[in-house]
């Protein structure tokens, strides 16, 4: 254990078939600022998880969901695959292209396209967001104090 020591903030990215390829694992894709960390420079997101501990239940499904959602914030094409859940080809709109069955040895195959550029929320995460639930808050306690 002593010849282990904390990565960098910044890790280079994988090149695969030519394109540098933003990679999580897991659950790591349930966290919007994980997956943006290699944006710009990824041309497409790649989730590697193990969701046998789910067994036969929503969750497959719910993380199904968390990874579409991942793809349509970065404008990405996210290639997902898992043991027993459901491996997946989501297009940068956060639509299924290609799905594998639950608990089913499968290959897919599809073409996608590298992506470039930065969507609005890749550019700026959750700000615009806590910036106007701030602002609502403060005209409500200004607003409390008027009445």
């Amino acid at each position: 254990m002593s010849d282990f020591s904390v990565g960098g903030d910044d890790p280079p990215l994988i090149s695969l078939a030519g394109h540098p390829a933003g990679i999580n694992i897991c659950y790591e894709d349930a966290f919007s600022a994980e997956v943006m960390r290699a944006l710009p420079e990824a041309r497409f997101l790649v989730n590697a998880s193990n969701d046998a501990w789910f067994g036969d239940s929503l969750a497959p499904h719910q993380h199904l969901q968390i990874a579409r959602m991942r793809a349509l914030e970065s404008g990405r094409y996210l290639l997902r695959a898992t043991n027993t859940g459901i491996s997946a080809i989501i297009d940068p709109r956060g639509a299924l292209v290609g799905q594998a069955p639950q608990f089913e040895q499968a290959v897919l195959t599809r073409r996608i396209q590298p992506m470039q550029g930065l969507t609005p929320y890749a550019r700026w995460g959750d700000t615009p967001l806590l910036v106007i639930a701030l602002l609502v808050l403060l005209a409500g306690a200004r607003r409390r104090r008027v009445a």
